[in-house]
């Protein structure tokens, strides 16, 4: 009787912690009086009070994961089953393949979804609720493991090549390029560069993520010399009288450049390039990673330039590392050649 009134004064309490939300935490006894048992809303209440509350995740990311996780709890509930420990590796697989059968589901929403119920069992798992991670031997199938789109080294020389450095937009231009290149960043974090986030005596920037987390990346010899020399030659041409924007890339018309102007001219140095391939800043996000991978990156390291808050979102740039092992074999391998 005391282990009951325990536990329901447990879930009262908790109850209360939760922002008065619908879910309430049911940790309620067995019959046995010795098992404790957690609500599954109780436990998503839990994951994303902890996704707010200690990872800061903006609200539409916390949405997102609403979104991806909903479903599956909603199926959860068709089958009678209540409580976290009813999740299994087969319930989670049952969910991704009815949404793989499903036409009007693209293969990357299926595999979104298997990664944000990846966080929330990483999370039960680490807040001691479940013994054991149930998805943790689901491996994205191959027809999800979509090889991202990149441009070739080559490629990446024509487009780099491909503004007119003599002109004050030109030199900007190739700055913001050989940046992107060199460092991987988002566009948002491209254009939300300050003059203060470049330290070009350490040749790092600091870059504002998603979540309002900060990260300092290497940008290398060949982006710091772009932004030395665009700094020096470029930006006082571009800037008005009595201007003392604290933007880093700025524009004729005063103020930074955009996300949408930068799309545009990127689009436009393609072009001159002769590249064929549908550029957008994101592609060379995909480029800066594939390279370093290619080039024998660790995996962690790339994740963590990147910002990626998991590794399964950066665990799409292995492919390089399968090409790269086919390569091997066919050059070493007795059978072959």
């Amino acid at each position: 009787m005391l282990m009951r009134r325990a536990c329901h004064g447990l879930a009262h309490e908790a109850g209360i912690l939760a922002d008065n939300r619908r879910e309430t935490l049911v940790r309620r006894c067995d019959k046995d009086d010795k098992k404790m048992t957690t609500s599954i809303e109780a436990a998503f209440s839990m994951f994303t009070t902890y996704l707010k509350a200690e990872r800061g995740l903006a609200s539409n990311t916390l949405e997102s994961y609403g979104r991806d996780i909903s479903g599956f709890m909603a199926m959860l509930q068709s089958e009678g089953k209540e409580n976290v420990e009813d999740i299994g590796e087969d319930e989670i697989r049952q969910f991704l393949s009815s949404k793989i059968d499903d036409e009007e589901v693209k293969t990357r929403t299926v595999a979104r979804y298997l990664v944000s119920i990846r966080q929330w069992m990483k999370f039960l798992v680490g807040d001691g609720i479940i013994e054991t991670d149930p998805s943790e031997h689901i491996d994205m199938p191959k027809y999800l493991q979509n090889d991202p789109v990149y441009l070739t080294e080559r490629e990446v020389d024509a487009l780099l090549n491909a503004p007119d450095e003599s002109t004050p937009e030109g030199l900007r231009d190739r700055a913001m390029i050989e940046l992107l290149y060199a460092t991987g960043l988002r566009v948002s974090e491209l254009v939300g560069l300050g003059v203060r986030d470049v330290d070009l005596d350490s040749g790092c920037i600091t870059a504002h993520g998603k979540g309002g987390k900060d990260r300092v990346i290497p940008m290398g010899e060949y982006a710091n010399a772009w932004i030395r020399r665009y700094l020096d030659v470029s930006r006082p041409a571009l800037m008005h009288d009595g201007d003392e924007s604290a933007v880093l890339f700025t524009t004729r018309r005063g103020g930074g450049m955009t996300r949408q102007g930068f799309w545009k001219n990127l689009k436009r140095y393609a072009l001159v390039a002769g590249i064929k391939k549908d550029l957008s800043p994101h592609k060379l996000r995909h480029t800066f990673a594939t390279h370093l991978i290619s080039h024998g990156a660790d995996l962690l390291a790339v994740q963590e330039m990147l910002g990626h808050a998991d590794i399964s979102s950066t665990q799409i740039y292995t492919h390089v590392s399968r090409e790269r092992m086919k390569a091997v074999f066919v050059a070493c391998h007795p059978r072959q050649g």
